[in-house]
């Protein structure tokens, strides 16, 4: 989800997104320093190359707890205050796909984070160099790509294994989106809102790959269109158009093919919102999964927050004090967003442990737990989960609004102090609550077995 600085509450811009791949697959929380990355990189995953430039910026990274299979770093702010969470994987068609394949050794989601987000010092700088290296060396997939500063929000779509085109959020308005390509019409006059690759227009003209030739739509020209958008992918994007925007898509179906890329709030939109749509499993509806509606209809429909979910975030910019990177670890419905303080130069030791077994020491599997815990009692278990997940996000809530009155008042090294003292204690208010309420499961469930038999009161 992208939205404008006059489309939120607070003035902040926001773009935030669910990383999902494994249900057991742990994320670590880190702050690359200054400086910190190689001359050249070589992915892991596909062998990738890329010579960097000589300097690197700080930044925050959520990568894969391993690098086996490649960084995966996905998410960050740097020091210049420019945002990226890299990426919502997509679909291109077969018709664009027959002329212009992927390719196998080009830039993937994996290193996106790494190559890009340390050397840019604005969103738009961040589109143009992702484009740049697309364009050169190719892509083995097809991916969404979200940047933000303090300034405005772009979303950056590839196709085939080199194309690619940049829309910028205007300010008054937002973009929820799945995983399909949602760029529409693109205005090639219009260089303040659009950027694109540079051949892009010949390429679809000389392949006869526009269904249409009085326009020019991105999604239309190179993105799917079958039966799996109508269950997996549309249905969230009506969601979100129904919490944000009820009035203007009263007429909206939810497996609709045509629901706009680019869509106005009702009214303004909090980080709070934003959260609750990253975590939601169409609560109130016929198609929420832990609902109580008939089976088929609680399964029709792919949710937003589900089970292999490794973290979701929201990275909010543009703030007076402080920009936030809010991390949620596992998934978000049965977890909570942590907020860090976007100038911190090392984050909690509990976020960088953690591997594909269980331990108690990783704040992913301290989150998960909780899940795992509430999924085998569900509901019994799910007021309780609701009720300190409430308690924990006024907690945070009530400390952001207090460290905002108390960085008017430091200096530079004095804020990135703060940011650190106050990274470990929000974490910490979090993470104590989890495994207290963890513990309370654990107890209760006890007496949950299906071996119970009653006969007597103490037996």
């Amino acid at each position: 989800m992208l939205v404008g600085k006059k489309a939120s509450l607070d003035g902040s811009i926001m773009i935030g997104r669910n990383e999902d791949s494994k249900a057991a697959w742990p994320k670590h929380f880190i702050v690359h320093p200054a400086g910190d990355l190689p001359e050249q990189f070589v992915s892991k995953d596909n062998g990738f190359s890329l010579k960097l430039p000589a300097h690197s910026a700080k930044y925050s990274a959520t990568p894969e707890w391993t690098d086996k299979f490649g960084l995966f770093e996905e998410d960050g702010i740097n020091e210049f205050d420019v945002a990226m969470s890299a990426t919502e994987s997509a679909y291109t068609n077969n018709n664009v796909l027959a002329i212009d394949p992927l390719v196998k050794d080009g830039i993937n989601e994996e290193a996106m984070v790494t190559v890009v987000l340390p050397f840019i010092h604005t969103a738009r700088e961040g589109v143009a160099r992702l484009g740049q290296i697309i364009a050169q060396f190719g892509t083995g997939e097809t991916n969404g790509i979200l940047f933000a500063d303090n300034d405005e929000a772009w979303y950056l779509e590839t196709a085939g294994g080199h194309y690619w085109v940049a829309q910028q959020i205007p300010t008054d308005s937002y973009a929820v989106i799945s995983n399909q390509l949602s760029i529409q019409t693109i205005d090639f006059n219009d260089h303040d809102h659009f950027m694109y690759h540079p051949e892009i227009e010949s390429f679809v003209a000389d392949n006869h790959l526009n269904p249409q030739p009085e326009t020019f739509n991105f999604r239309q020209i190179f993105g799917t269109h079958d039966g799996s958008d109508a269950v997996y992918n549309n249905p969230r994007v009506w969601s979100g158009h129904q919490k944000f925007s009820p009035k203007k898509a009263i007429d909206e179906e939810p497996e609709s093919n045509n629901l706009p890329f680019i869509m106005k709030p009702d009214q303004l939109i909090s980080i709070t919102d934003v959260q609750n749509y990253l975590s939601s499993h169409f609560e109130g509806t016929a198609f929420d999964p832990i609902g109580p509606g008939d089976s088929t209809d609680k399964h029709k429909y792919r949710p937003i927050s589900l089970a292999k979910t490794q973290e979701s975030h929201v990275l909010q910019m543009n703030r007076p004090t402080v920009n936030i990177h809010w991390l949620a670890m596992g998934v978000a419905a049965q977890s909570v967003y942590v907020p860090f303080l976007a100038n911190l130069s090392e984050t909690p030791a509990v976020y960088q442990r953690g591997k594909s077994t269980y331990s108690p020491q990783s704040a992913y599997w301290i989150f998960k737990l909780v899940g795992v815990l509430g999924d085998s009692h569900l509901h019994q278990f799910w007021p309780q989960l609701e009720k300190t997940q409430n308690e924990i996000n006024l907690s945070l809530r009530q400390s952001i609004v207090a460290i905002d009155q108390e960085l008017g008042k430091l200096d530079e090294s004095q804020r990135v102090s703060l940011a650190n003292k106050k990274a470990k204690e929000l974490s910490d208010l979090a993470l104590t609550q989890y495994r207290s309420l963890a513990a309370t499961l654990i107890t209760q469930a006890t007496d949950l077995s299906p071996l119970n038999f009653k006969t007597d009161e103490n037996l």
